[in-house]
């Protein structure tokens, strides 16, 4: 019997999660004490300053996705973090940070256009290599980000402490899509979603030791690579294992039937030890996994969710190039 979550649903008709990260060029993250509307940018901590900004990128089609991003401090200090990962062409590894710490939220319109114009920057602190994860708890958005969302963000944060992860920092976000995988997250800087997830597979995610094959129910792809090519990484993922997220990579469409029934992709990806594979797959529409569901708790209509599965996969070139000493 369906339920009126539709986390809930979406576990129950054993959707597949992959192939559902978005790409997004940069990610701008403003700390904003909660509680936050259903359209985030409407809260009453956004200045005006802040929502025109948005509104000026959205029509300007600039890829930027803004999220409001609080952790439990967030309320009692008196600084404003934001961070800013932008996706430099070619990298394929994930995303290059920026991190400022603003007197309020009223500055960061401000220090978010300077950014844009390329302009010096007060504010900027020096950006370590600190792992930023997202939990998206926006429950007045979508009602499965709270019941699923806040206990997997109070756990995480104790795992996060229990592990002594001084590197890791752990943060409540705005609706980022796919709340019926409640809990969903991101892992900055790679950009990496998750879904559907648990303590110890968090714990894996975290420390990237575990069994890989967790990856076949919480990963929903890579945002870098284009949603076909996330269904061939994942594969990729579980042949070669953790070592995976060393690698390099980079995805393309070859071609595509028209009806989009059959896709031929193509995954190239590069070692630590400058050797590049090329691998080529071709992924058919998998009727078993096409799915009818509401996309959210609030949807008035079922959706039918496509989903693809790799029929054939090779390795279409392997080479080693010279890395420079």
């Amino acid at each position: 019997m369906s339920t009126n979550f539709c986390s809930d649903n979406s576990r129950e008709v054993g959707e597949d999660i992959i192939g559902t990260a978005t790409n997004n060029q940069t990610y701008v993250l403003i700390e904003c004490p909660p509680p936050w509307n259903s359209d985030a940018f409407s809260s009453k901590w956004v200045p005006d300053n802040l929502r025109l900004l948005m509104e000026e990128a959205a029509s300007a089609k600039l890829p930027i996705k803004f999220q409001l991003i609080a952790n439990d401090l967030s309320h009692k200090v008196n600084s404003t973090t934001l961070l800013i990962y932008h996706q430099e062409k070619g990298e394929g590894k994930g995303y290059s940070k920026r991190e400022f710490k603003l007197e309020n939220i009223e500055q960061a319109a401000a220090t978010i256009k300077k950014w844009l114009w390329r302009k010096n920057l007060k504010y900027e602190i020096d950006a370590t290599t600190t792992r930023d994860i997202l939990v998206c708890t926006h429950g007045s958005h979508d009602k499965c980000c709270a019941r699923y969302g806040n206990p997997f963000y109070f756990h995480a944060n104790n795992i996060i402490s229990s592990l002594g992860l001084d590197n890791v920092r752990i943060w409540k976000s705005s609706h980022f899509g796919g709340h019926r995988f409640a809990p969903t997250m991101i892992d900055l800087p790679q950009g990496r979603y998750y879904g559907n997830l648990d303590q110890e597979s968090f714990k894996s995610i975290l420390t990237h030791t575990g069994d890989i094959k967790c990856f076949k129910d919480i990963y929903r792809g890579w945002g870098i690579l284009p949603k076909s090519i996330q269904i061939v990484e994942r594969e990729l993922i579980l042949r070669y294992g953790w070592d995976w997220f060393n690698y390099k990579a980079a995805g393309r469409i070859i071609e595509q039937s028209l009806d989009k029934s059959s896709v031929l992709a193509e995954l190239t990806f590069e070692k630590p030890d400058g050797s590049v594979y090329i691998y080529q797959a071709k992924l058919v529409k998998d009727n078993s996994k096409t799915q009818t569901l509401k996309t959210s708790c609030n949807a008035k209509h079922e959706t039918v969710l496509v989903r693809y599965a790799v029929a054939n996969m090779w390795l279409a070139s392997r080479e080693l190039v010279k890395v420079a000493s």
